[in-house]
């Protein structure tokens, strides 16, 4: 064993909304600016031991100028190191009943030699590890050994497609071939670095757009076991990275690129077979929209049509447009399909005003007083049908930040979906985005509430001025307020919410989150869910690079 003592000044921050005393801006009749505290808290210096683990270190060998200005860009920069695991010091206090794993997955690794990518979504794929036990809390992470990353890392240059990036050729027969790959799929990544889910057999799978992308991990080391192999012959390019997960179904969806619509599949416990529930055709466009995620009701499957389409063409470019693999139709108008998880019947195909998204929070039914369905509620994440998020996400942007508030706008968007045979559809904010500074995504909820009417969502949210989400927000759908933790100059990922094993009320639980701090230093952040103040946080020995998505594994 290796150890390691390490003086480090801790802070921890948290606004409510009563607490934004002092504005730097008024936009557009909101206020969201820099917050006054209610009580200072004090700063202490602390001595922490690290305890590590005697792995292997491969460390990555970087070409780097401008070291302080790079430590302070972290969450933007490649992973020091390949792997490493060790426990951590913890200040604060862990509950004793907080016993299982969480897993975090997204990209890591933003560099090849002296060439570095382009987007934020091209990254290797860097799984992070936090096990807790009894108070205890163990760090490590490692690279997801894809196909992508072995032949990378191997030839030191791109051999599969990622987002942005497209091999480099050596000749117009190389080029060729590599297009004929594409289409077979060949040519496409296998870089799972969007999402983790733990199906109801107990496999963890990681997961990306691309259907091969799906790579089954140990989530007691972080081996890669190999690929996930579905058995089915529904075949496809693409599917939702972030497919509906429970102890007793994972749901998904295929769009169709050559006949355009979705299938929705169905995969039970212990199969690797997807069976179709049914079909929805697009309504509009020449492509269906692109679906990264999608929700689900207790008895409903809901299918987003959204007008940022798949693109053959962009799919071809050597180059990227602003779009990527996307091209925005708005002529082609947006919709929501309502589908049966039982018959496969669609009940509604509602027309709604245009918009974008990544990520749906979750969605529930509404019935009258004799207890008859009359419609869903759908909430997400929403980008005010606002395309340039995407390219907002590449990494020079991400990294040549000046203090400009250059972050799109974004709300929790409710979609009102009728099953009275009524053509059209609502959008509406689900409360003033200003509660949560107009930036909105990366969320979670109460797992026990999927499909579920619900009050609370946890997601990223943003003090302004800035170029990235940059607090962590409670959002309250029944009293239309916000809740937000911020460090200011700090990079939070998702906040995972985990429930307590006998909680009675929605929010009796854990909110986890993996920060990067103004001065590239990370830790892992523990957030009571109630009142939504830190009740605990563990330091890293460096700083990790931003990631996206997470799911957790209880200890058996």
């Amino acid at each position: 064993m290796a150890s390691s003592r390490v003086s480090f000044l801790a802070t921890r921050n948290y606004i409510s909304p009563s607490c934004r005393a002092i504005s730097n801006h008024d936009i557009d009749g909101c206020t969201f600016g820099q917050a006054s505290f209610p009580t200072k808290r004090k700063i202490r210096e602390l001595s922490v031991v690290r305890v590590a683990t005697d792995l292997p270190l491969v460390v990555q060998q970087q070409p780097r100028k401008e070291v302080e200005k790079e430590k302070k860009l972290v969450a933007w920069t490649s992973i020091q190191q390949d792997r490493w695991e060790g426990e951590l010091v913890v200040e604060g206090k862990i509950p004793q009943w907080l016993n299982g794993t969480y897993l975090r997955n997204g990209p890591g690794l933003w560099h090849l030699g002296d060439y570095d990518f382009r987007h934020l979504f091209d990254g290797y794929a860097t799984m992070v590890r936090l096990y807790f036990d009894n108070g205890r809390l163990v760090m490590g992470h490692r690279q997801i050994e894809s196909d992508a990353y072995k032949a990378a890392t191997k030839n030191n240059k791109l051999c599969y497609r990622e987002f942005s990036e497209v091999p480099k050729y050596d000749n117009f027969l190389a080029y060729i071939g590599d297009l004929a790959n594409l289409f077979s799929g060949a040519s496409l990544t296998d870089n799972a670095n969007t999402g983790v889910v733990q199906l109801g057999d107990g496999r963890v799978v990681c997961l990306t757009e691309t259907i091969k992308g799906s790579i089954v991990i140990d989530p007691n080391n972080l081996d890669t076991l190999g690929k996930f192999e579905y058995s089915d012959t529904l075949g496809g390019l693409v599917h939702s990275a972030h497919p509906i997960v429970t102890e007793s179904e994972f749901l998904t969806l295929l769009p169709d690129l050559l006949n355009p619509g979705y299938l929705v599949a169905r995969m039970e416990p212990g199969s690797n077979e997807r069976k179709v529930i049914g079909r929805v055709d697009c309504c509009g466009g020449p492509s269906p929209g692109w679906v990264h995620s999608f929700p689900v009701t207790e008895h409903y499957v809901i299918v987003p049509e959204m007008p940022l389409r798949y693109c053959a063409q962009n799919l071809l470019r050597a180059e990227p447009t602003p779009l990527y693999k996307f091209e925005w139709h708005p002529k082609s108008k947006a919709y929501m399909h309502v589908m049966c998880k039982a018959s496969g019947k669609l009940v509604a195909s509602v027309e709604v005003p245009l918009f974008v998204t990544f990520h749906f929070i979750n969605a529930y039914e509404e019935k009258d007083e004799d207890g008859r369905v009359t419609g869903v509620i759908a909430d997400c994440c929403e980008h005010n049908a606002d395309t340039t998020i995407l390219d907002k996400l590449r990494l020079q942007n991400l990294r040549s930040w000046s203090g400009e508030d250059v972050l799109p706008d974004a709300r929790v968007g409710r979609f009102k979906i009728p099953f009275d045979g009524s053509p059209k559809g609502e959008l509406v904010d689900a409360l003033n985005p200003c509660e949560h500074g107009r930036g909105m995504d990366m969320c979670s909820i109460n797992p026990a509430y999927l499909g579920k009417k619900y009050r609370y969502a946890y997601a990223c949210g943003a003090q302004r001025p800035c170029n990235f989400p940059n607090t962590l927000t409670k959002i309250d759908l029944i009293e239309k307020k916000a809740k937000n933790w911020h460090d200011e100059g700090a990079v939070p990922s998702e906040p995972f919410f985990v429930a307590h094993p006998s909680a009675t009320n929605e929010d009796d639980g854990v909110v986890i989150s993996i920060v990067t701090d103004k001065n590239g230093e990370g830790y892992a952040l523990m957030l009571d869910a109630s009142t939504f103040e830190e009740i605990a946080r563990a330091k890293f020995p460096y700083g990790l690079p931003y990631g996206l998505h997470g799911c957790w594994v209880p200890k058996r």
